[in-house]
């Protein structure tokens, strides 16, 4: 049976395999309401040690009832098994690749570019709406925060950020972002989000709660589901820095939790070689918020150092 072949309005719950060449098969569950409406994909596990939405939508694939739904829900909970089974930073072992930067795909170039290629085929043409959901990996700290995209036609960056502001998520962050699953389907003209929560590669039940209500939020606002039980303090960044390391190093952040609010000037953190000297400082450019730091003591050449946002 074909993804196209399911249809909203059959009142029916499905699981599908891609059809991937990998000894980790790759799951999607297909739940088609009662009733016509929109499609939404979620997908999670894209860094097999982000588990919050992974554990969310493992959930979600057994909770949802299709008689409650008008449209359609598409749920991959483990696009990375993989590297979830290995416990793999934010990599596919297959070839070391990280898939959140390999879109668009390529059928004839390496795993993670041929999975990237089949994930747009296979998802993008079933999608009306498509979220992304991401954490803190093993060494990064993260405060919640969902990202919507920029670099699109007007119409569509506003049907994003509307959809973003719908959720109980702190934090509304515009992105430029291109070479992701949600950010190049957002280029190929799907209204897309990256959706952030957990950190240091935990998973804990107030996160698993949360995340399953920004989805319900979600497709309330898309009218796949009603509900009602929201609590928004939301504040949009539309101006960010994201630090990397300049050289290979260790790395000290001098800010002491994600969402930590600062003023211009302050310290962020230091890179220093393995002999004490300082090879980079970075300090806060303006008045804004820790939205995510690395806390690894050693880092490489272009590893992300912190993230924060002008408020």
């Amino acid at each position: 049976m074909r993804l196209s072949d399911l249809k909203a309005g059959s009142n029916t719950k499905q699981t599908l395999l891609l059809p991937v060449a990998s000894h980790y098969p790759i799951e999607m569950t297909v739940i088609c309401g009662s009733c016509p409406g929109k499609t939404l994909v979620v997908t999670a596990g894209v860094h097999g040690c982000e588990y919050v939405g992974i554990e969310t939508l493992n959930r979600l694939k057994k909770e949802l009832d299709p008689i409650d739904l008008s449209g359609r829900i598409i749920l991959l909970p483990l696009v990375n098994p993989e590297g979830f089974y290995m416990g793999s930073k934010q990599i596919i072992p297959a070839d070391g690749q990280n898939l959140n930067r390999t879109f668009p795909g390529d059928p004839e170039g390496t795993f993670s570019s041929r999975l990237a290629k089949l994930l747009e085929e296979t998802l993008y043409p079933e999608a009306d709406f498509l979220i992304d959901l991401h954490g803190g990996d093993v060494n990064e700290a993260l405060t919640p925060l969902v990202f919507f995209p920029t670099t699109v036609s007007d119409a569509l960056a506003a049907k994003a950020s509307a959809a973003a502001a719908s959720l109980s998520i702190p934090y509304r962050v515009a992105s430029t972002a291109k070479n992701g699953l949600y950010s190049w389907a957002a280029q190929c003209g799907i209204p897309a989000l990256l959706a952030e929560r957990g950190e240091r590669g935990l998973w804990c039940e107030d996160e698993v709660t949360a995340c399953k209500r920004n989805i319900f939020e979600l497709m309330a606002h898309l009218k796949i589901r009603p509900f009602s039980d929201t609590d928004l303090h939301q504040e949009e960044i539309r101006q960010a820095v994201y630090e990397e390391a300049p050289k290979n190093g260790f790395w000290y952040p001098a800010v002491s939790h994600a969402g930590q609010k600062l003023k211009k000037g302050t310290l962020l953190g230091t890179l220093k070689d393995i002999y004490g000297n300082e090879i980079f400082r970075c300090t806060a450019p303006f008045d804004g918020v820790v939205l995510y730091y690395t806390l690894s003591l050693g880092v490489k050449y272009k590893d992300p150092l912190i993230a924060y946002g002008r408020i």
